[in-house]
């Protein structure tokens, strides 16, 4: 008895697509969590440096603001193999799918008359555009700590 997962082109079609659509779910709340959690240690990082109790004031401005640049470096560097995972899921599965459809081109209009996907969505170039600002949101906030920890330093040091 030969059972298979996939009756038809548009079987194995939808399947891509709902698993894409799921990691792009999950990239989706993996970069709102990792965001929101970067947005609190600016609001941190910015209250800690307005400290202006003249008893504790300046060691606590000597610590904390650089305390917290180094744990957003570090929730940066802990948050980066998390989304790189995801939009590697999602390049493996946009992959699948296209290979599916240049094989068997008439998998596409089974939807509809109209074309599946536009010649942009359907390269890789395409699909990388869509995933550089998760991608690209961590290296960013990595350099922003690390500028902003050495700035606090450099003020109160200096």
């Amino acid at each position: 008895m030969d059972l298979k997962m996939f009756v038809s082109p548009k079987d194995r079609l939808d399947f891509y697509r709902q698993e894409i659509h799921n990691e792009a779910n999950n990239l989706s709340a993996r970069t709102n969590a990792y965001l929101t959690a970067q947005s609190f240690l600016v609001i941190a990082y910015a209250s800690s440096m307005a400290n202006t109790n003249p008893d504790w004031g300046p060691i606590f401005t000597l610590v904390v603001p650089p305390m917290l640049a180094l744990f957003g470096v570090l929730s940066s560097l802990s948050a980066w193999p998390g989304i790189q995972a995801a939009c590697d899921i999602i390049n493996h599965w946009h992959q699948k799918q296209t290979d599916l459809l240049n094989c068997r081109p008439e998998t596409g209009p089974v939807y509809d008359d109209a074309p599946l996907f536009s010649s942009w969505e359907s390269t890789y170039q395409g699909q990388s555009k869509a995933l550089m600002f998760s991608k690209r949101t961590p290296k960013l906030f990595s350099a922003f700590w690390i500028f902003l920890g050495l700035f606090a330093l450099g003020i109160q040091l200096l």
